[in-house]
């Protein structure tokens, strides 16, 4: 009988899993395409943890609540911050290749933190060296890794989760297997919007297993937008580290105007939500698709040093950073909700946990802070592993459960991915308002009834990515307030009535 199986292979599944295999334990690990596909491997900034000489968990627990807007649960944010350094200097000693500076591990600063407290590796490509560091460490162990196998549903017995049904996606194979725990850690849903940072893999495909196995997801209307995608004709939506602005970079309208400076005390290093806010409001008001991220006032060894990935990648489209100003916009990035987790990384169903992007333990609030997601995974992975048996824990922050109940209306609109990211990021993009979310709400209701059962990997993948938009939907449909990422037009202010957490499930 397996121990674990874990879904999903970035840092979540490839940490979890080494994590088990330290305790001589029996683990499958299944990855819908090959192990270093992921989002992990485009994470630029890097790993927040005070283990700096000015640093404290305090200083940082602080920041963490403060970019939270006032719905982080403290306690698991006291977890988090408490426990980070202790797993970041694990995550050393496995051999991840931090950069150092005079002999030091060297630390930067990024918006909202206090304190240079930013670990990263290679400049700007921290999530690369992490997952192949992760996936050599895994492949020495007796892991049993199966690439390219789509977990399709989990399998529930007694209300018990006892395994996963699979499909190879090479052969079209359907099997199943069985283990005392399952871990979901599948990462993002990017795949939701038009412009994204993530890669084809995002797809909600964790939150949608979790939801239909019956397990609550809480916090899906805090869908993260980056400020700073890269915007270049024929260029993907390649992300632009926050760490540069950490570094100086400042965002200027076509005029040359620094318009941050009139938003926030903080300008540039304010909080993600209101960065992008700002940068959407500026494009609509100057009638551009895009603002400016200038680092040409910085010595160019620095930039070429700190940021070699991103320098890379403009100058194969034709762009000197080091001369001239990086276009840049808004992208879908990070899902800070998911499936409802106690501090152990326990769900609603027993033996299912989670880890990760796809999980909501209450760190991340309404917005979350710069590079505390990759910590989050490392601390609630060791946690998950030495999780007693039992139910989930008491929530220690409130929370309201609303069962889904919908039918659908006619509708003439086929689907295809395209036409659902379209409408996400007309309808429920970084501002909403009712009438569009009911609109779209509408719209993925009636395509999620016309839907033919899945047989194939892509038609797996849609049908999750259904079931994510309209949870995240039907959630900031009911917020109505705006906070931190969730921004209401109908509804601009912040309302102590929705301090709490909104946790779905199904009706």
């Amino acid at each position: 009988m397996n121990d674990y199986i874990i879904v999903g292979s970035g840092i979540a599944g490839l940490y979890t899993a080494q994590l088990a295999a330290q305790h001589n334990l029996k683990v499958v690990l299944v990855t819908k395409e090959a192990v270093e596909e992921c989002n992990t491997r485009y994470a630029q900034g890097g790993i927040a943890a005070a283990i700096g000489e000015h640093d404290s968990p305090e200083l940082h627990i602080e920041d963490t609540l403060v970019a939270g807007a006032g719905i982080s649960d403290p306690a698991a944010v006291r977890v988090l911050c408490e426990e980070g350094p202790a797993r970041v200097h694990e995550l050393i000693n496995l051999g991840v290749p931090f950069d150092t500076h005079n002999g030091a591990i060297a630390l930067t600063r990024e918006a909202a933190h206090s304190e240079r407290r930013i670990l990263h590796a290679g400049g700007d490509a921290t999530g690369a060296a992490i997952e192949t560091t992760l996936a050599g460490v895994v492949a020495n162990t007796n892991v049993d890794v199966r690439a390219w196998t789509l977990a399709t549903e989990i399998m529930l017995e007694n209300g018990q989760a006892v395994g996963v049904r699979t499909l190879d996606a090479r052969t079209g194979e359907r099997g199943e297997v069985r283990a005392k725990r399952i871990v979901l850690a599948t990462g993002g849903a990017g795949q939701l919007f038009q412009a994204t940072t993530n890669p084809t893999v995002a797809t909600g495909d964790g939150v949608a297993l979790a939801y239909r196995a019956g397990a609550g997801v809480s916090n899906m209307e805090f869908f993260q937008f980056h400020p700073t995608a890269l915007r270049l004709l024929g260029a993907p939506g390649f992300l632009i580290s926050e760490a540069v602005r950490g570094e100086g970079g400042v965002l200027r309208n076509a005029a040359g105007e620094r318009f941050m400076l009139k938003l926030h005390p903080d300008a540039e290093l304010a909080p993600r939500d209101v960065v992008a806010r700002g940068i959407a409001a500026e494009m609509v008001s100057t009638d551009a698709d895009h603002v400016y991220l200038d680092v040409t006032h910085l010595p160019a060894d620095l930039v070429l040093l700190r940021f070699p990935t991103i320098a890379k990648v403009c100058s194969s489209h034709g762009l000197d950073i080091t001369k001239e100003p990086i276009p840049v916009a808004p992208a879908a990035h990070y899902m800070t909700g998911g499936v409802v987790t106690d501090l152990h990384g326990r769900t609603s169903v027993p033996n299912l946990f989670a880890v990760g992007e796809v999980s909501m333990t209450g760190v991340h609030g309404a917005n979350r802070l710069a590079s505390n997601s990759l910590l989050e995974v490392l601390v609630w992975a060791k946690r998950v592993i030495e999780a007693p048996d039992g139910p989930i824990e008491a929530p220690t922050f409130p929370q309201t459960t609303q069962a889904i109940t919908m039918a659908a209306e006619a509708d003439e609109t086929p689907f295809s991915r395209a036409a659902l990211q379209r409408l996400m990021w007309r309808n429920v993009g970084i501002v909403r308002e009712a009438d569009g979310l009911g609109s779209a709400l509408r719209q993925l209701v009636a395509w999620r009834d016309a839907q033919a059962e899945p047989a194939t990997v892509r038609e797996y993948e849609d049908a999750n990515l259904l079931v994510t938009a309209t949870l995240l939907t039907y959630a900031a449909l009911l917020r109505e307030e705006s906070r931190g990422a969730h921004a209401r037009r109908d509804f601009s202010e912040t309302r102590e009535v929705w301090q709490r957490y909104l946790v779905l499930k199904q009706g």
